[in-house]
């Protein structure tokens, strides 16, 4: 089979990686992406062959709108001639688009049910795959087929950190060994994300406050807000720049305080301390992962509570009902994709 993996965004390299692997070995996979956050400088970490088609419209709904079509057809004139089986993606409102206009079989996988892209990716799949407390309700309001979905076990998360749990653990005890200071790694907010309706900069007081008191790694979305904690005042506090992987992360991790998205997630699964600070409403995904005690969310945390809270949690194991359910929704998803 010939089967096209569309990567929009960084997280999905981790996600798909270890079934790009596996397929490879007996399927040609196509990879397409676009030049946002860190997507290709992970795809190149990763040694994956990739193709960058379009670009990124930013944050303004009418950019997006405009730059909708504009890669759509950018994508069916690339991907003309190579006669493509099936495509997948996660939170790729083009894929299932491109996908129905070609003629080709598609699978397309969310778990933000705020994100208003999902109703043309809803519309155009042959097939939804949703984590198993997405309800049909909420679908049901962006259009989805009912007889379209099929609810996987767990949080797509765990569909590739069980692979990596024992490597990291490993590597975990021997990285936090005879350290000065605790590590703590911030994620800001999504600035250009479509759904995210919170604050800008609401961070910058807790790094303030607490870049004295342990070393803090800033994982900026993109490199404008790189930029903005590369200011002088911020002094102290390493603002990577280059792509860094969870395998990489993990395992210096003493605490990370994420503004929602799918790093904060992973942290959680992976039993690391996690504090959330997301703005907006809450996603059902992170409303699952607070019922089972995976981490906090804080959204007015100061860094007196940040520190406090370092200095009394103590490394969670990971969550190992989870990364169970990954496990099999990892197969559920190769199963879809390969046998349809």
């Amino acid at each position: 089979m010939r089967i096209w993996f569309e990567l929009t965004n960084s997280p999905h390299i981790n996600m798909f990686g270890a079934m790009i692997r596996e397929l490879e070995r007996e399927h040609e996979v196509v990879i397409t992406c676009r030049p946002l956050a860190n997507t290709v400088e992970l795809l190149d970490l990763h040694g994956f062959k990739y193709t960058v088609v379009g670009k990124h419209y930013g944050g303004q709904l009418s950019a997006k709108l405009f730059g909708f079509p504009v890669r759509v057809y950018q994508l069916c004139r690339f991907l003309s001639g190579k006669k493509i089986d099936v495509a997948i993606s996660q939170s790729s409102f083009h894929s299932p688009v491109v996908a129905r206009l070609m003629g080709i079989r598609s699978i397309y996988m969310n778990d933000n049910e705020h994100a208003v892209g999902n109703i043309p990716a809803f519309l155009f799949a042959n097939s939804i795959m949703v984590p198993e407390f997405l309800g049909m309700d909420k679908l049901k309001k962006q259009w989805a087929n009912p007889r379209k979905v099929l609810h996987y076990p767990g949080v797509k998360e765990g569909i590739y950190l069980w692979e990596l749990d024992q490597r990291l653990g490993a590597k975990a005890v021997q990285q936090r060994t005879g350290r000065a200071r605790p590590v703590v790694y911030i994620r800001p907010e999504p600035w250009t994300a479509q759904y995210y309706k919170g604050s800008r900069n609401f961070l910058d007081e807790l790094l303030l406050g607490m870049k004295d008191r342990v070393d803090i790694v800033l994982l900026p979305r993109g490199k404008a807000q790189g930029e903005h904690y590369q200011d002088p005042k911020f002094a102290g506090v390493r603002v990577v720049t280059t792509a860094l992987d969870i395998a990489d992360i993990a395992p210096d991790c003493d605490l990370f305080i994420g503004a929602g998205g799918t790093m904060t997630r992973e942290m959680a699964v992976l039993g690391i301390p996690t504090i959330s600070v997301y703005q907006d409403a809450l996603l059902d995904v992170d409303r699952h992962l607070l019922e089972v005690g995976a981490f906090e969310h804080w959204p007015d945390l100061t860094a007196a509570q940040a520190l406090a809270y370092l200095d009394s949690a103590t490394q969670k194991p990971p969550n190992r009902s989870l990364l169970e359910k990954g496990r099999a929704a990892y197969d559920l998803v190769k199963r879809q994709l390969v046998n349809g």
